[in-house]
């Protein structure tokens, strides 16, 4: 009896037209309107607005109920969050939060770089807890946060331009204290570099102190920042203090664990 050719696997074509607006949503980083996203998914309107309907439902899509735009809802959120929590780096990062929340009486987190920026992918908070109105899914300003200038500091100066561009552009007086200018957002992040690590003293949330350390794969790329926030004045924050050796320990174990190798000193 002769063998039969495989055939390739037959899916729902219609899933398959429908990814392709969620596509469209993910590449555009903002929400869109309807004409919009449908010449991006390369559908018609008419079309396009049906599947968005069913979308909202299930919470894949929401829509901007003023303006009329679409954007990603919050059930493709939990799904993105839930991929990136797949990712070796951010699970091998769950018991080392543990560890430092416990140590010292600091909520500690992880972050990845997603479409948006920094973004929180895990947090571990002390029985006392330090309250602070971050969670996981936020995004966080590169100037103003030790995540973010731990980001811009060590991914390729293309990934962050545009966000630092931006947040120069509408800092404010309450910036005060912060880079205002390119040359001085340089001299912060060579500083981040050079120490490992870097810290913000209530520049984001009054109070509120922070350390972040980054964490390399086998290629040196900073795949997750790790950090830890307290309270000012009862959390140590200094760059060499215990709580930073601590933590840029943690992040060398887990940039190890990932198989990056400090470069040789010449």
């Amino acid at each position: 009896m002769p063998l039969r050719a495989r055939s390739p696997q037959s899916g729902i074509q219609s899933v398959e037209t429908g990814g392709a607006l969620l596509t469209a949503l993910v590449a555009s980083g903002a929400p869109m309107m309807l004409k919009d996203v449908a010449a991006a998914a390369g559908m018609p309107a008419a079309k396009a607005h049906r599947y968005l309907v069913s979308f909202i439902r299930v919470g894949l899509v929401e829509q901007d109920g003023t303006a009329g735009r679409y954007e990603l809802g919050p059930l493709a959120l939990q799904m993105g969050l839930a991929a990136l929590g797949r990712l070796d780096a951010v699970r091998l990062s769950a018991p080392v939060l543990v560890s430092l929340a416990t140590e010292f009486g600091v909520t500690a987190a992880a972050a990845v770089w997603g479409n948006q920026g920094a973004t929180i992918v895990r947090w571990e908070e002390p029985r006392n807890i330090v309250t602070v109105n971050v969670r996981v899914g936020a995004v966080m300003p590169l100037l103003r946060s030790a995540t973010g200038r731990c980001f811009a500091a060590f991914l390729p100066s293309g990934w962050t331009d545009g966000i630092v561009a931006d947040e120069l552009r509408t800092a404010g007086r309450a910036s005060r204290g912060l880079p205002r200018t390119r040359t001085a957002v340089r001299g912060l992040l060579r500083e981040v570099r050079e120490t490992g690590l870097a810290r913000v003293a209530g520049d984001l949330i009054p109070g509120i102190d922070a350390l972040s350390a980054p964490v390399f794969d086998h290629r040196g790329a900073a795949v997750l920042a790790l950090t830890v926030l307290g309270y000012s004045g009862t959390f140590d924050s200094t760059s060499d203090g215990v709580v930073a050796t601590r933590l840029k320990h943690q992040a060398g174990t887990l940039s190890a664990r990932l198989g990056f190798a400090v470069p040789a000193v010449p």
